[in-house]
């Protein structure tokens, strides 16, 4: 793309080259200006090169015709081996009658178009890595004063800094120019600048010197400009709503949402938009995505904002994604959910593919349904935030959940939508709850509880006296704890909600449990355990014989507790669920080391280690290692 650095890179191998002696017929360099209003023709440049050549007044030949071939006499006449650096052609047409007849020559041509006009090798530059942007930045301004300190004492600062410019040579450039005339202000002025104007080209071509020592722009927003008027109307436009996506990259099926275009089309602009390096395909598993560049985003978005008939074009857009992921998080969630009996949900034949959509989608939802701070999105994002919530429980997400509830429970409050604002509470709960954040958590349930009172929705208010009643007991309020969970038990077998009620019996069984009154706790968990398995509930069912076994352990009854703990192990890997896993192998590893059998508990504890590692919870994992070398 623009400002990628191509230029220096070609200018910088031409100068190794011609010190390593590569080329002793020398170098020659063409500028053909190709993103220019009036860029340089293949007849212009012939004169330059001929020129160059030393033919020049009476030598040049009259026409076109005869200059191309006094051109490439010279060249073919020419032994010593020469480079032509052919800089910043837009069209073959610019380069190609250009290109020596004698093969003994190279050429290098820079573009921020891809052409497959000939078999050439393709050297395709991305931007910098963090800590190379860290470290041009860094140089730069060393380079003007060794003793500018605000590198080393800014680092956090200088990081956001680059992450901000995108990485981009050019952008980084003119941010370490800004920088060094700010000698008496700090990294972090600048940075706060940037993220106050929203769009960093803004900021940095006001400060921008215009040109560098050779003459070449320094400014970043009519690189951009030059590259978007040279795209056909459609690409403009995909590119142009693509730069309002949520998230960092986007899948075709999204693209083509955004787009309203069929998958084919979708595919066959996209394609043609990364030709122009103004798009970058993304690999994530076994998925092409795509991603805008976070300059090219900006520059879209103002050129959205800047025009009453694109502004309602890309919310109309907007609307569609927010559909298409309302109707998809919805199948998946259904089939996360699904038990036998039920409707078979839409596309999602089984959970493995209903995850691994979600998975895919998860960086663009959570990002859509922050929407919801804009008035047109309230009531699709609210939704699309409760679609999430089991998925996010159950791949452990909980600082996207809590990003996704926040803003799902601000905008149903504002909206006046009480049951909404009610359910994000809950969900937020949740999330606050596995943070560590309990407190905050039993104020989120309590705040669920009266809105759902309030509302006469006793099925919603039911979860929500269970939920209270999980964070209470976390904080030792045990008996509360149990009048929670009695609440929740009785309202869902007055609606006959078996399901929920075996998990009302099961929480129940927990709390009783830590109040020491383990009996009452068996028999829960039996209660509970029997309901699950009575609705086809496996995973439920799963879970149940896990705290069932921890209370037989507890109660002495060790061998019970084992058999109980891998009946759970069955249910629990049927479903990948690791974190669940590695905890009731870490509970097995505990009964068979009271019943005085260290091989089987080292086995168990190591097991629980590579269990809580796919579950990505690190800490668990060390402990359940440490816990297993304990036994060597």
């Amino acid at each position: 793309m623009g400002g990628i650095g191509k230029t220096a890179l070609a200018v910088e191998a031409a100068h190794r080259a011609r010190v390593r002696g590569w080329f002793p017929g020398g170098t020659l360099f063409v500028d053909l200006r190709g993103y220019d209003d009036d860029p340089v023709t293949a007849d212009q440049a012939v004169l330059a090169l001929l020129d160059a050549l030393s033919v020049r007044g009476e030598d040049l030949p009259p026409t076109a015709e005869r200059q191309y071939d006094a051109y490439r006499k010279l060249l073919a006449e020419r032994r010593a081996r020469m480079l032509l650096i052919l800089d910043n052609a837009s069209d073959p047409s610019q380069y190609v009658p250009l290109l020596p007849g004698a093969d003994h020559h190279r050429v290098l041509i820079t573009s921020r178009d891809r052409s497959d006009a000939l078999p050439m090798r393709l050297i395709d530059l991305e931007t910098l890595a963090p800590e190379e942007s860290v470290a041009l930045v860094t140089r730069a301004l060393h380079e003007t004063d060794e003793r500018d300190e605000r590198p080393g004492q800014e680092p956090d600062a200088l990081r956001e800094l680059v992450d901000l410019c995108g990485h981009l040579p050019l952008a980084l450039q003119i941010a370490a120019g800004m920088l060094r005339r700010r000698r008496h202000r700090d990294i972090a002025s600048l940075v706060t600048e940037i993220r106050e104007a929203g769009d960093p080209t803004v900021v940095l071509d006001k400060g921008s010197p215009g040109t560098d020592l050779y003459g070449r722009s320094l400014v970043l927003r009519p690189v951009l400009e030059t590259s978007y008027r040279r795209l056909r109307p459609e690409q403009a436009r995909l590119l142009r709503l693509l730069c309002l996506a949520p998230g960092t990259d986007s899948g075709v099926e999204t693209v083509a949402a955004l787009a309203s275009l069929e998958l084919e089309s979708a595919v066959c602009l996209l394609e043609e938009l990364t030709a122009t390096h103004l798009l970058s395909p993304v690999r994530r598993a076994n998925e092409l995505r795509w991603r805008v560049h976070d300059l090219v985003r900006a520059f879209g978005v103002s050129v959205v904002k800047g025009d009453a008939g694109l502004r309602e074009e890309g919310e109309a857009a907007r609307e569609r994604v927010l559909g298409s992921y309302l109707r998809w998080a919805r199948a998946a969630d259904d089939r996360l959910r699904w038990l036998p009996g039920m409707p078979e949900p839409e596309r999602f034949t089984d959970r493995a593919g209903a995850l691994a959509w979600l998975d895919s989608e998860r960086a663009g939802m959570v990002a859509a349904v922050q929407w919801a701070r804009e008035e047109p999105y309230v009531d699709a994002a609210v939704r699309l935030s409760e679609r999430l919530a089991e998925y996010l429980d159950w791949r452990r997400s909980f600082d996207d959940k809590i990003t996704v509830c926040g803003a799902a429970r601000d905008a149903a409050h504002r909206a006046g939508n009480r049951v909404g604002e009610a359910s994000a509470w809950t969900s937020l709960g949740i999330a606050l709850h596995e943070t560590g954040r309990v407190e905050e958590a039993i104020d989120a349930h309590t705040r669920a509880r009266d809105l759902f009172r309030t509302a006469r929705d006793r099925h919603s208010e039911a979860f929500a006296w269970g939920n209270l009643g999980t964070a209470l007991q976390a904080v030792g309020r045990t008996e509360e704890a149990i009048d929670a969970h009695t609440r929740t038990r009785d309202l869902f077998q007055a609606a006959e909600d078996h399901l929920r009620e075996a998990m009302a019996w099961d929480n129940l069984g927990n709390a009783l449990q830590m109040a020491g009154r383990t009996e009452e706790a068996i028999d829960a968990h039996t209660r509970a355990r029997d309901l699950h398995q009575a609705v086809g509930d496996r995973h439920g069912e799963a879970a149940a014989w896990n705290n069932l076994g921890a209370t037989l352990r507890a109660a002495g009854r060790v061998e019970e507790a084992v058999e109980a703990y891998v009946k759970a192990l069955v249910g629990l890997r049927e479903f990948d669920n690791w974190y669940e896993t590695g905890r009731t192998l870490s509970n097995l590893a505990r009964a068979h080391k009271a019943a005085h059998r260290p091989t089987e508990a080292r086995t168990a504890y190591l097991q629980s280690a590579a269990a809580y590692t796919r579950a990505n919870a690190p800490a668990e994992a060390a402990h359940a290692q440490s816990a297993a070398d304990s036994l060597t």
